[in-house]
C-alpha cells in the first residue's frame, strides 16, 4: 500500500496530486495501488524537511511504524475542516488550471487532428469547390486503360453485319404525291427570277438548294443555279457544276420548277454584268410560307428579279404539301453528285466492299468530327494540356468573331454533360467494341484532318485494325484532284457511308442529318444508322471504376434504342431531310432508286 500526504494548507496542491492519482491510477500497472491519505499534522515534527517528507513518500507511512504516533496538535486540527470547507468554484478553477498546464501540448494537438480528419473525409471541397458532375471531366483515357485487358480477352460473339438490325417498318402502297401536278405540260407565268447564295459545308449547301427549289416553286420564279460562297472554315472554291450534275439537276426539275444557269442577257446588263451589283434581301431564319408571298414576292413582281443572302434555313419545316414535294424531289433525285465524284466514289465503295468480302462485303462507316475547328468550337477539353487550350483558343477566335469578346463565359463541362463534345476516336471505338463490334469489322473513317491525328487515332486502330479511309483506299494520284476541295471530299465520304450496313454518327450536323434521311429513303425507312446517346456515354466513361461488364451491357441497349429508332417518321416541325416518311415516300412518277437495281449504288450514278 502506498500512502500518500497531501498538505490541506495549499488546496491546489492537494487537488493536484489527487488529479494525478486518479489519471495514473487507470493505468494496468497501478491497479493494485490503494491511497491512503493523511495530512501533514500526522507526520512527526522531525520530519518536516523536504528530504524526509520524500523519504516518507517512498518508503510509506503506515500506523503500524516503529516510530512513535506523533501527538496531536490543536492549531493543526482547527485547520483541518478547513480544508473540506473549500468552495466548489475555486476547486473547479484550481483544478481547470492544472489541468490546460499539464496538457498545454494535447489542447494544440486536438486541432490538427480534427482538421486532418475534416480534410479526409471531405478531399478538397473546402478549397477546390463541390466535386465534378458526373460526366464533366473527361475520363476516357484511363477508363480505356483499365478496361483494355478486358476489351483484348473479350471472347463472346460478335454481332453479324448480315442480321444487324433487327427491327423494319411496315411498308405501305406508295400513292401519288400529294399536288405534285405543277404539270410538266407548261408551267404559268413566271414572275421573276430567284438567285439565292448557298452558304457553309457540303450538306448545308443542299439544304440551301432544296429549299430554294422550293421556293421558287412557292414565288412561281425562275430559278438560277445557286451560287455557292467562300468561307474561311471549309476553304473550297468550287461551284455548284463541280460538285452536282447541273444537266440533270436542270432536266429532273423540269416541268415542276424551270432552272437556268444564268441570267437573261437584258438583266445582266441592267446590273453592268455583275451579279453582285443586284441588292440583296435579307430573310429571317425559318420564314414560313406566307412570308415569302406577303413579302418577297412583291418586290420579285416589281424588280423582276431577287437575290437572297445567306440562304441557309431560310425556309420553315412546315409548308403546303406540293412545296415538301419539291424538296423531296430535289434532294432525292435532281441532287447528283458530279460525274467526277459519282465515278470515283463507285470505285471506293467497291474497293471497300472486295476488302469486306468475308462479311458478306458489309462494312461500319463511321463519320468522326474530330477535326481542329470543330473541337475548338465546340469549346470543349479533353486529356490535354496547357499548349492545347492555347491553340483551341486561338482556332475559335480565327474562325469566328464571337469568340474575340473577352467577356465570354466558356463552361466546358457543362458542353460536354449536355453532349455536345465531339467523340474522340478513342471514345468511338469503346463505343463500337462494347455494342458487340469484333476487331474483324471493317470500319470505313469519314473525316477531316483528324485533330493530332497520329495521337488521338492510335487507340482506334489499336481497337479496329482493319479501319480504312480515302486516302488507304485510293493512291495519292487518284486523290489529287479532290484535294483541297473539303466539299467534294466530303461528296466521297457522303457516298461509302451512304451505302454502308452501319452508319455512325458521332456528333451533329449536317453531314449525318442528311445521310440518315437519305439511307431512310433507300432502306425501306430503316436509316441503319447508330446515334449515341452522348449524354449517357460521358456518365459511363466518367466512372473509373466501371466493369467491361458493365459497359457492354449498356452498349447493348444503347444499339437497340438506334435500332428502334431507325424506323421514326417524321413529326411536327422536324426536318424533312433527316425524316423523310411519310411525305418523301410517295410516287413521284419517277424511278426510285431502290427499284431500279439490286443495289442502289447502280441507280445513284445513273
Amino acid at each position: 500500500m502506498v500512502h500518500i500526504l497531501i498538505d490541506c494548507n495549499s488546496p491546489f496542491k492537494a487537488n493536484s496530486i489527487l488529479f494525478f492519482l486518479f489519471h495514473e491510477n487507470q493505468h494496468p500497472q497501478l491497479k493494485p495501488l490503494s491511497l491512503s491519505l493523511s495530512y501533514f499534522k500526522h507526520i512527526p515534527k522531525a520530519m518536516k524537511t523536504k528530504t524526509q517528507v520524500q523519504n516518507l513518500l517512498i518508503n510509506g507511512y503506515s500506523s503500524s511504524s516503529s516510530s512513535p504516533s506523533p501527538p496531536s496538535s490543536p492549531r493543526r486540527l482547527s485547520r483541518a475542516p478547513h480544508c473540506h470547507r473549500w468552495k466548489a468554484k475555486a476547486r473547479s478553477k484550481n483544478l481547470v488550471s492544472f489541468f490546460f498546464r499539464r496538457h498545454f501540448r494535447f489542447f494544440l494537438l486536438v486541432p490538427l487532428f480534427y482538421l486532418s480528419g475534416f480534410l479526409m473525409c471531405i478531399g478538397t471541397f473546402s478549397f477546390m469547390g463541390p466535386p465534378p458532375l458526373p460526366g464533366s471531366i473527361y475520363h476516357s483515357g484511363e477508363v480505356f486503360r483499365k478496361l483494355w485487358p478486358d476489351i483484348q480477352s473479350d471472347n463472346t460473339s460478335a454481332i453479324e453485319l448480315t442480321a444487324v438490325w433487327k427491327y423494319e417498318r411496315r411498308l405501305e402502297e406508295k400513292k401519288p404525291c400529294a399536288n405534285s401536278a405543277i404539270q410538266r405540260s407548261g408551267l404559268p407565268e413566271p414572275s421573276g427570277y430567284l438567285i439565292v447564295e448557298a452558304n457553309g459545308g457540303l450538306n448545308q449547301q443542299r439544304s440551301s438548294i432544296c429549299n430554294a427549289v422550293a421556293v421558287a416553286g412557292l414565288l412561281n420564279a425562275i430559278l438560277v443555279v445557286p451560287q455557292f460562297q467562300f468561307h474561311t472554315i471549309w476553304k473550297d472554291s468550287s461551284e455548284f457544276r463541280d460538285i452536282y450534275d447541273v444537266d440533270y439537276f436542270i432536266s429532273t426539275l423540269e416541268g415542276h420548277v424551270r432552272v437556268i444557269r444564268e441570267l437573261p442577257e437584258i438583266l445582266m446588263e441592267r446590273f453592268d454584268y455583275n451579279i453582285t451589283n443586284i441588292p440583296i434581301f435579307r430573310v429571317k431564319a425559318w420564314a414560313t410560307a406566307s412570308y415569302y408571298l406577303e413579302e418577297v414576292y412583291p418586290i420579285l413582281r416589281a424588280e423582276g428579279v431577287i437575290r437572297i443572302s445567306p440562304f441557309a434555313n431560310r425556309l420553315e419545316m412546315e409548308v403546303p404539301s406540293n412545296i415538301q414535294f419539291l424538296r423531296c424531289l430535289t434532294n432525292y433525285e435532281a441532287l447528283r453528285f458530279s460525274v467526277p465524284i459519282t465515278t470515283f466514289g463507285k470505285e471506293l465503295v467497291d474497293r471497300m466492299t472486295k476488302k469486306s468480302s468475308s462479311a458478306g462485303g458489309k462494312y461500319v462507316s463511321v463519320h468522326l468530327r474530330f477535326e481542329e475547328d470543330m473541337v475548338a468550337f465546340s469549346c470543349c477539353e479533353y486529356d490535354w494540356g496547357f499548349n492545347e487550350k492555347i491553340e483551341m483558343q486561338s482556332a475559335r477566335e480565327r474562325g469566328w468573331r464571337k469568340f474575340e469578346r473577352k467577356d465570354r463565359i466558356i463552361r466546358p463541362g457543362l458542353n460536354r454533360m449536355n453532349g455536345r463534345c465531339p467523340l474522340t476516336p478513342l471514345e468511338v471505338g469503346m463505343m463500337l467494341r462494347g455494342m458487340g463490334f469484333d476487331n474483324y469489322t471493317f470500319i470505313y473513317l469519314a473525316s477531316g484532318n483528324i485533330y493530332k491525328a497520329e495521337i488521338n487515332l492510335a487507340p482506334l486502330l489499336q481497337m479496329f485494325p482493319l479501319l480504312q479511309t480515302k486516302e488507304s483506299l485510293a493512291t495519292p494520284e487518284e486523290l489529287a484532284s479532290f484535294k483541297g476541295y473539303s466539299s467534294r471530299l466530303a461528296a466521297l465520304d457522303y457516298t461509302v457511308c451512304l451505302f454502308s450496313e452501319v452508319f455512325v454518327t458521332t456528333q451533329g450536323g449536317n453531314f449525318p442529318h442528311f445521310l440518315m434521311g437519305h439511307r431512310r429513303y433507300l432502306y425501306n425507312g430503316h436509316s441503319k444508322t447508330i446515334k449515341p446517346d452522348k449524354r449517357k456515354l460521358v456518365v459511363l466513361l466518367h466512372n473509373t471504376s466501371i466493369s467491361w461488364e458493365d459497359f457492354k451491357y449498356q452498349m447493348k441497349a444503347m444499339f437497340r434504342v438506334s435500332d428502334r429508332e431507325g424506323i421514326a417518321t417524321r413529326k411536327f416541325k422536324q426536318s424533312i431531310y433527316a425524316y423523310p416518311l411519310p411525305e418523301c415516300t410517295c410516287s413521284l412518277g419517277l424511278t426510285n432508286l431502290t427499284h431500279t437495281s439490286n443495289h442502289p449504288l447502280h441507280a445513284f450514278s445513273r
